[in-house]
């Protein structure tokens, strides 16, 4: 009777911790999940951002500073 009831606190001490562990598994699955969603908003704007300067750079090259008016006119 005596081993029959340790055996039974150990099964509900494993089952205590595996549902701590499921718990805490759930919780870092949504901390990774936030943070994939933060990486991929950053990629896309330093996509944007490279566009933006891609687009300057092909303005500048294409402008001759001949074309331009000095700054004291």
């Amino acid at each position: 009777m005596s081993d029959y009831k340790i055996s039974e606190n150990k099964i509900i001490e494993i089952e205590t911790k595996l549902a701590f562990a499921e718990q805490s598994i759930e919780e870092l699955n949504d901390v990774i999940v936030n943070q994939q969603k933060s990486i991929d908003k950053l990629n896309l704007q330093i996509q944007q951002l490279n566009s933006k300067v891609e687009e300057e750079s092909q303005h500048w090259q294409t402008t001759s500073p001949v074309d331009e008016t000095p700054p004291h006119y």
